[in-house]
């Protein structure tokens, strides 16, 4: 991956869902690092397709290494994320290790960030879904914290909520960290990447953990 070229294919699709109801909510952030990116890499676009809306992308970086890059925002709703990600890995023919999804997590604290390249779905059922759909686990992600739902709310609604005043900034930067850990996987792999931004100890949410062992979103866009 180091020595990508032109002709190399990167997919990277934040995970979200569409509409005015669901900006800026906790459920949405995967939809933030993807706008983070775009603004980043001057992304074109966009253009429906894929079950959601695309942007292209070249970005160059300092020492003159460029890639190709299109981003996606599925609009088929977080619960059928899986058949945005089969429709446009079909149509690039991409390898499941070029494609990176982001999304939130309730495991991890508010802002942490956490890149896999396979494992559980950890409770989220956009991440099932696609799991489902491409027959695999094998598939990379990057994780941004939005912390654990209080004891007396329910997930679907706290995860369809937008981050209080107290959470802001933090999740303001970890957007745009988000979004150069993105750029950092499509130029210089995921152990590279992974060797950056896992380095906070906590739980890995790609596996069952105690903080989250039985998440259920049973909301209709959830």
């Amino acid at each position: 991956m180091n020595d990508q070229d032109d002709s190399s294919i990167r997919l990277v699709v934040g995970l979200g869902n569409p509409g005015r109801r669901y900006a800026k909510t906790r459920h949405n952030i995967g939809f933030e690092v993807v706008d983070a990116a775009i603004r980043r890499w001057s992304a074109t676009g966009p253009r429906t397709a894929f079950g959601g809306l695309a942007y292209d992308a070249r970005p160059v970086l300092s020492d003159g290494r460029t890639a190709r890059v299109v981003l996606l925002q599925p609009h088929t709703f977080m619960n059928c994320s899986g058949r945005a990600v089969r429709e446009i890995t079909g149509f690039y023919k991409a390898r499941l290790e070029d494609v990176l999804i982001v999304l939130d997590d309730l495991a991890l604290p508010p802002g942490r960030l956490r890149i896999r390249v396979g494992g559980s779905a950890g409770g989220h059922n956009g991440l099932s879904d696609i799991i489902r759909l491409m027959g695999s686990n094998s598939i990379p992600r990057l994780r941004i914290g939005i912390g654990a739902a209080p004891v007396f709310m329910d997930t679907a609604d706290y995860v369809l909520q937008r981050f209080g005043d107290e959470d802001a900034e933090t999740i303001r930067q970890a957007v745009d960290r988000g979004a150069q850990a993105v750029e950092d996987w499509v130029f210089n792999g995921p152990a590279h990447a992974m060797d950056i931004y896992n380095q906070t100890p906590g739980p890995d949410p790609g596996e069952p953990d105690q903080q989250n062992p039985t998440r259920q979103d049973s909301k209709n866009g959830t």
